[in-house]
């Protein structure tokens, strides 16, 4: 049995066991409300591959709509590989090694093979630690869970060492980079989570206007794979899915396994290009010319201003993370994920997902949230600073003279970061909640009269949580006894004198600083 995706029902949903294209008609329908065996990690490449499929099939087979019968969607695929009448490149596993399986190209002969036991072992996810996701667990595996450990792997997977020979996607800037899904997708009434079909249709609609006739072609599994040859992204269409390892599935009874190899080239050479391939999730530096890369970094409120608020801009946004005039009139869902990946290994997925109510969909990327946004991290940073000149004058016995010395020092200022990083993270991390509501309430406020409530009492919000903060991290901080007292009382007074300065400009009826 070869496991056929065009026919057989492989893959499971809340909804019931699907085929490939049967899959595609009932998220036309809107049947489907989530995939039960997809890990979290897996969400975003399994999302795109399904759009950028969808997207390649319809405009290939002519259709502007989404097919709402089974049969329809298998045509479409089909049509994608026409020299394949046996559909060898919709297998999951391949009756002949020298034709493609599904996102496994042929092998082209004299490779050194390796066995890959289980799918999560064969799925990108590496970490340093092996805590994230534990990895060769899934000895009972499911062909959908090869399916979308397939899907994970080469369409997102980076540089993996081996002399070289291990290379990653074009869709990042370099090999330890991030193919990064920042986009919007429809929010349904009373939920906060994301609907896998109406994000689906949304976007393969979207890309279906953009995307109109390019007969270049879009499945490079298809394509030979000779050793030291590469592809010319040239030549390929705009959404094309990339394979980017050398994996072939086999089976023993009713046991699967994989086997993997190396390449001497990557699979797509855009290495110029700096992961600046078209992708329409990506956001790219507008001076640079680059995607992308997330690094150790998670999607913080600073990131997501810096990327999405800034002005002048620094990055551009991408075209699925804009409104479209077909999108309906309703609150949307901001959808911000990668993996922060580091040198051979990664620092876990990060996933954010940020509602943005409907008045707020319009303005998201105008200019009113632009001039707004600053004034929101201005306020943050003016309670961190207070909080963190406090604690630091406790650290130095009350002394401002003793700070003043240690601040002008590197190693002194190294220390005094030792017992205020704690703090000033834990007050980032309640900031990081407060911001996107603080935003729309004062996007929401038609004059400076109206903004001024709103933003005293998020002051006020941020100013008891610096409080807290500030008496959480002094039993860490060291301090003679006898100075402590003193020391103690200091930094109490400068807090609340920062908090109250960090107030200094609203209006004495909008503000409360507790003494």
């Amino acid at each position: 049995m070869t496991l056929d995706l065009l026919r057989e029902r492989l893959i499971q949903t809340d909804a019931g066991w699907h085929s490939l294209p049967g899959l595609l008609a009932a998220m036309a329908h809107g049947a489907v409300q989530g995939f039960p065996a997809l890990r979290p990690h897996q969400r975003p490449a399994w999302h795109m591959f399904l759009v950028q499929l969808s997207v390649l099939a319809l405009d290939a087979a002519g259709h502007r709509d989404l097919p709402a019968d089974e049969e329809t969607w298998r045509e479409a695929l089909r049509a994608l590989t026409p020299g394949f009448p046996e559909d060898d490149p919709w297998h999951l596993i391949g009756v002949d090694r020298t034709r493609p399986a599904f996102l496994q190209p042929a092998d082209p002969g004299g490779l050194k093979w390796s066995e890959v036991a289980t799918p999560d072992a064969l799925d990108m996810l590496i970490t340093s630690r092996n805590h994230d996701v534990k990895r060769e667990i899934a000895r009972k595996a499911a062909p959908q869970d090869w399916i979308f450990a397939l899907v994970s792997l080469q369409t997102m997977e980076g540089y993996g060492g081996g002399g070289g020979r291990l290379n990653g996607i074009a869709r990042m800037n370099k090999g330890n980079s991030s193919r990064v899904l920042l986009g919007l997708a429809p929010c349904k009434p009373y939920s906060t989570g994301v609907d896998p079909a109406t994000w689906w249709s949304r976007d393969t609609k979207t890309l279906l206007d953009m995307f109109c006739g390019d007969v270049r072609g879009g499945l490079i599994w298809v394509f030979p794979w000779p050793e030291g040859k590469t592809v010319d992204i040239s030549k390929l269409h705009p959404l094309f899915i990339e394979v980017c390892r050398r994996i072939r599935l086999d089976r023993i009874g009713e046991r699967i396994f994989g086997r993997k190899s190396t390449s001497s080239q990557p699979r797509t050479s855009a290495s110029e290009l700096k992961g600046n391939t078209g992708d329409p999730w990506a956001t790219v530096h507008l001076t640079d010319g680059k995607s992308l890369t997330l690094g150790d970094r998670d999607w913080t409120h600073q990131l997501l201003f810096e990327l999405l608020f800034k002005n002048p801009p620094e990055w551009s946004v991408p075209p699925l993370a804009q409104r479209q005039a077909r999108d309906a009139n309703g609150s949307m869902l901001l959808v911000a994920e990668a993996f922060a990946r580091g040198n051979s290994k990664t620092d876990g997925f990060k996933s954010r997902v940020v509602p943005v109510p409907l008045a707020m969909v319009r303005d998201l990327f105008g200019e009113r949230p632009k001039a707004i946004a600053p004034g929101v991290l201005n306020d943050i940073a003016a309670i961190s600073s207070s909080l963190s000149d406090a604690l630091e004058l406790v650290a130095t016995l009350g002394d401002k003279e003793r700070r003043k010395n240690l601040r002008a020092k590197p190693t002194g200022r190294d220390k005094l970061n030792k017992f205020t990083a704690a703090a000033r993270e834990a007050l980032r991390r309640h900031a990081d909640q407060l911001f996107f509501p603080e935003l729309w309430a004062r996007m929401a406020a038609t004059s400076e009269a109206e903004i001024a409530p709103v933003r005293a009492a998020f002051l006020d919000r941020l100013a008891q949580h610096a409080r807290e903060e500030f008496v959480r991290a002094l039993p860490a901080i060291p301090c003679a006894s006898l100075m402590r007292p003193r020391a103690e009382a200091r930094g109490r007074q400068a807090l609340e004198y920062g908090l109250a300065k960090a107030m200094s400009d609203l209006k004495p009826e909008d503000a409360h600083v507790e003494a």
